[in-house]
This record gives structure tokens, C-alpha cells and sequence, in this order.
């Protein structure tokens, strides 16, 4: 039997209080727990920008010795390109489109029964550790840990206690751009630029920068390396290094390309546990792995039955499953900006669906704006210098993209309209969408409708009931994302659906098909009265493009005064699509600029990001 096999039993007879000489906890080291240590050690923000990744210009030695030690995961995915959502998912090990939990720090709470997974370890007489960052984006559940701040640490466990240890590094995260560096060890006149980007010199800076900061994250996992080895407990743990997701100047972070989801996975077995890795030390792995499978594989790890609620599935350890053929991502709000997308990806191709294509991916967000790059990035753009490809992130999105990953690393050349790839966009789109069916995509119900949802109610409760048809839902917001006229009729009857969030997602149809949605204006002034504020809100924006400014605004200044926050901001992204045509309502808008005292401030950024807008040229 294997030394996973036995810890397994191990652990199944210290839950029947039968342990044989070891009783995790007690303090009773007379027999040795073979069960290994797990150190994560965590980035931010960035892609696979490693030597070992064949980065030629990263310098990154103690990565790149560490893959030469262990195994190289050439496909491991985020399943959101932020961080919060992202982090969800690597504590719970589910979907945060399932759970409600995909708009950038929401903290809605999650049901009962869904336990962060250290718990799990904690419970099996593992000592857990996290130094220091969370942001979980739900209630947190501190008892997950028996430590976790700047000072957590596994040396302070017992002695001979297995632990599962976490340590987060920041140097690599996008802030690392806000302040201009003056000296820097990368060129920016050599420095690699996609072909998205203009080469500005605030972009070439930017990058060569941040390519300093990489650098600067290695020499960090080399000091977390050298203290395990001083600690003399290399040859008993298992190290993974990875990052919460890709990134980070514009166009990554935020975005559902491979910028924003593909992340580097490395893993090294000490000799001890060689058994359980898929290959020797330096083999490169080409087995897809999703943040989704993370949770899990620690437990199968460590011996631990996975918990039938996570949704993930694991790649090493004793439970392990065979390669899954797809990974799966998401993005919802980010910040004060909303969009919604879903992304799914096998080893070649990268499929996304757009929900929102009227919504440009170069909407104004505060804290992507501090980069200089983004700033020169805008400035072009509007001086009107930019070629096809760097200007197609100011402009609407199409409803579909395809990308073939391994000819177009950087997902430029969109191939969802080319009839020779159009059985593999209908097989991509059919895994996206038999996805979120399965596994309930909560993130289609407007989110103020989410935060209206009585306290004893989650999300996830509401997506599962009979008030969330998901397959008439999923329906209508395809046809309204598609851009096709042709749908306008179907469109209009949903106007009239009972359900709600059917209702918002014809609206949100009539918004994407601007002019061409005229037929549905009365229909649409009927909804202005909708007991259900985001159906007003979408309906309001719809009419705005179909001579119904006046009616709109009315609309939406209404809405300012909702005591919904998520209401508010809603309709100031409906506003701040109306360019100068807002000013009406300029003064409902100023009067949110007070400070929250919770420090819940998305709808005073959308103001602010509304007010600025305006003091643009156009």
C-alpha cells in the first residue's frame, strides 16, 4: 500500500478516535505522520513571465531552478483574471459564478455547508497557516486557520506536525506601477511589447518595470525556498508557486484573454513523496489544471475525502481523475464597472462569450488608470494613432471570440466568423454553455437584484430555486448578447416575462442592438415602471438610444436615489454612457461624493469615474 494509502487510513481511524500512536494534536510523536507538508507560495498579477516559461527576457533563477526540481504545468488557469473572485475559488473550491461570489468584492455570504478547505486539513490534525493575504471575496471563516496574518508561520506548529502553509508576496501586483521608477534593470527599449499595445514610452517603461518587479517576486521565492532548507524541512514538503491570476498591465488583469487567466503552476516533490508527481523533476506537464482543482488535490494530497460540494476536480493524490479537457473562467463587475463574460478553454483554443458587447473593455476604471501605460494607452486612442488591433479595446466587443492560442498567443486574430473553424467555435460554445447550466451560473441575475435578496437567502439558494429558470434565462441573455436583430421579437415578448431577470436581460438585448431595438420602445417606456430596479435601469439606457432621453434620465436619476448601492451604481454605468447628455442629472450624481463610512465605495467611484469622463475631450 502506498504512503498516501496509509496516512488515508491514518486519518480515517483518528476520526474514530482508534489512531495508532498518533493522535494529531495530542502532542504523541511516537509514530512518524507520513503525511506530507504543503507550502504554497503565491504572486499577483502576473502571467507566466519566467525563464522556465522560455521568457527570454525574464530574469528569474530561483523559478527557474525550482521547475527544473519539480513539475512545469504548461496549462494551469484562474478562473477569474482578479483577484477576490479568483481567491474564492482556491479557499472553497467552487465556482464563483455558482455561489454569487464573481463581482469584485462583493462579501456575499455563501451557504452554511461550504466550508473553506483548510478547514478540512485543520480538522485532520494539519497545522494551517496564511501569511497574510485573503480577500476571499465572502464571509470570511477565520477558524480556517490556526494562524493567519503578517507573522503566521508553520515553524510555530508542533513538533512533527504536518502543516499546509500559505505565503502571499506582493511585489508583482499591478500597484507595482503606480509610482515610476526611475533606475531599472530591464531596458524598455528591449523590452518585449504585445501588439494590442501602442509603444509609448510610458508602455515601454511600464513593462520593463514591471519586469523588474518580477524579478524582485523570484528573489523572494528564493528567500521562502532557503528557509525551508534552513528549517531542515525540504525533503518532507511539497512546494507549489503559482499566481492568484495573469496580468497585470492593461488588458490582462481584469480581461478574459490569456493575459488575464493563464498563470504560471510549478510544483516540486521532494524524493519522499516522488510518487505522487506525474513525472520526474524537469518534466513539463501539459494536463490542464484550473484553480477549481486546487482545493481538492490538497486533500487527495493528504488523504482527506473531498467534500461533495466542491466543484473542482483532483489532479494528484489518491483521488486524482483523469485530465479534464476544459478549464472554465469568468468575469462579472470589476470594481465600479460592469461587464459579463464567460471563457472556456481546452489545450488550443480560447472561447469567450461576451454578454455585455455594447460595454468596451477600455471602460474607465480608477485604479487601472494610475498606470502611466494606461494613461498613454487612452491618450492615443484619442489623438487617433493607434492601428486596428491596439483600438479594438476602446471599441464594443463582438458577442463571440475564437482564438487559437497556440498560433495566436496573444488573442488577436478572432476567428469566431471564420467559417473553417465553425464546428470547433460550436464545440467550445457548447461546452460554455452546458457549463453554466450544470453548474448554475448565478451570475446572470443583475447584481442589485443580489444584494436585494432577504439576509437568511443566498445566492446560491435563489439560483438553485424555482424564481431562477436558468435555461430560459441563459436563453434570453445569448440572444440579447448576440447583436441579431433577428431575435428583437423574442426579445420583446421577454420584456413582458414574468421572471425578472428574463426581463432585465431583454432589456440589456435592446441596449445591444441600439437603433435596430426601435421597435421595442413602448414595451420598453412600460417597463419604466417595473417593480424591479434593474429592469428600469436597462430599460432607461435602452430608450436613451431610441429617442427617449428625457424619459431616461428621469429614469436613472431616480435610481441615484435608490437605497440599493448596487442600484446606484448600475445606473451610473447606464449614465456614464451617455457621454455629455448626462448633464441633467449632474447634480443627483455630485450628491454621492460623500465619503462611506463602511469604505463601501463603488457607487462614489462610478460617480467619480462619471464626472471626470465628462471633463474629457471628446
Amino acid at each position: 500500500m502506498s504512503l498516501i494509502g496509509t496516512a488515508f487510513i491514518a486519518f480515517l481511524s483518528v476520526g474514530n478516535g482508534l489512531s495508532q500512536g498518533l493522535s494529531p494534536g495530542s502532542g504523541n510523536e511516537s509514530q512518524e505522520d507520513t503525511r506530507p507538508n504543503i507550502l504554497w507560495l503565491v504572486s499577483e498579477d502576473n502571467s507566466p513571465f519566467l525563464g522556465c516559461y522560455g521568457d527570454p527576457f525574464a530574469a528569474t533563477p530561483n523559478l527557474d531552478k525550482l521547475a527544473s526540481e519539480g513539475i512545469l504545468y504548461e496549462h494551469a488557469f484562474s478562473v477569474a483574471p482578479v483577484c477576490a473572485p479568483s481567491r474564492f475559488t482556491l479557499i472553497t473550491g467552487t465556482y464563483p459564478s455558482s455561489m454569487g461570489t464573481l463581482h469584485m468584492r462583493s462579501n456575499y455570504p455563501i451557504p452554511g455547508s461550504l466550508r473553506f478547505f483548510p478547514h478540512y486539513l485543520r480538522q485532520a490534525g494539519y497545522y494551517t497557516t496564511n501569511n497574510s493575504k485573503k480577500d476571499y471575496n465572502t464571509v470570511d471563516q477565520p477558524e480556517a486557520w490556526d494562524e493567519s496574518g503578517k507573522e503566521a508561520t508553520y515553524l510555530n506548529r508542533k513538533p512533527g506536525q504536518p502543516f499546509f502553509a500559505v505565503f502571499n508576496v506582493t511585489t508583482s501586483h499591478e500597484s507595482a506601477l503606480h509610482q515610476t521608477m526611475d533606475t531599472l534593470q530591464h531596458d524598455p527599449e528591449k523590452v518585449p511589447i504585445p501588439p494590442y499595445h501602442p509603444p509609448t514610452p510610458e508602455m515601454k517603461h511600464d513593462w520593463a518595470q514591471y519586469y523588474d518587479k518580477i524579478t524582485e517576486m523570484d528573489q523572494w521565492i528564493g528567500e521562502r525556498l532557503r528557509e525551508l532548507e534552513a528549517a531542515g524541512l525540504a525533503e518532507n514538503t511539497i512546494v507549489f508557486y503559482y499566481s492568484d491570476h495573469g496580468g497585470v498591465l492593461g488588458r490582462s488583469k481584469r480581461f478574459l484573454y490569456e493575459s488575464g487567466l493563464h498563470t504560471p503552476l510549478l510544483i516540486r516533490f521532494p524524493e519522499k513523496y516522488a510518487y505522487i508527481a506525474p513525472g520526474p523533476p524537469g518534466t513539463r506537464s501539459d494536463r490542464i489544471v484550473s484553480f477549481i482543482d486546487f482545493p481538492p488535490t490538497l486533500l487527495s494530497m493528504a488523504g482527506i475525502p473531498v467534500p461533495p460540494g466542491m466543484q473542482g476536480e483532483p489532479f494528484l493524490g489518491t483521488q486524482a481523475t483523469a485530465p479534464r479537457e476544459y478549464a472554465f473562467s469568468l468575469r462579472g463587475r470589476m470594481d465600479s464597472r460592469m461587464d459579463m463574460g464567460r471563457t472556456v478553454r481546452d489545450k488550443r483554443y480560447r472561447y469567450i462569450r461576451n454578454f455585455m458587447p455594447h460595454k468596451p473593455n477600455g471602460q474607465y476604471l480608477e485604479y487601472l488608470w494610475r498606470a502611466p501605460s494606461m494613461r498613454s494607452w487612452e491618450a492615443a486612442w484619442r489623438a487617433g494613432t493607434l492601428n486596428e488591433t491596439q483600438s479594438r479595446f476602446w471599441k464594443p466587443k463582438p458577442p463571440e471570440e475564437l482564438y487559437d492560442v497556440t498560433a495566436d498567443p496573444h488573442n488577436i486574430h478572432n476567428l469566431a466568423g471564420d467559417p473553417a473553424f465553425r464546428k470547433v467555435l460550436e464545440r467550445m460554445r457548447k461546452q460554455l454553455r452546458n457549463w453554466q447550466l450544470s453548474t448554475r451560473d448565478a451570475g446572470l441575475i443583475p447584481e442589485s437584484m443580489m444584494e436585494a435578496l432577504p439576509p437568511e437567502t443566498t445566492i446560491r439558494q435563489f439560483a438553485l430555486g424555482p424564481d431562477y429558470p436558468m435555461e430560459k434565462i441563459l436563453e434570453t441573455a445569448e440572444m440579447a448578447s448576440s447583436r441579431d436583430p433577428e431575435f428583437l421579437d423574442e426579445l420583446i415578448s421577454a420584456l413582458s416575462d414574468s421572471n425578472p431577470v428574463v426581463r432585465y436581460w431583454a432589456a440589456t438585448g435592446c441596449i445591444v442592438l441600439v437603433e435596430k431595438a426601435l421597435p421595442a420602445k413602448q414595451h420598453l417606456l412600460m417597463r419604466l415602471t417595473d417593480p424591479v430596479v434593474s429592469v428600469r435601469i436597462a430599460s432607461a439606457e435602452a430608450l436613451y438610444h431610441l429617442n427617449g432621453k428625457q424619459a431616461a434620465l428621469k429614469t436613472l436619476s431616480e435610481a441615484l436615489g435608490h437605497p440599493g448601492r448596487m442600484a446606484r451604481m448600475e445606473a451610473l454605468n447606464a449614465l456614464s454612457a451617455m457621454g455629455r447628455d448626462a448633464t441633467p442629472v449632474l447634480p443627483a450624481v455630485k450628491s454621492l461624493l460623500a465619503p462611506d463610512p463602511t469604505g463601501n465605495d463603488y457607487d462614489l467611484r462610478a460617480a467619480r469615474a462619471l464626472l471626470e469622463n465628462m471633463e474629457k475631450p471628446e
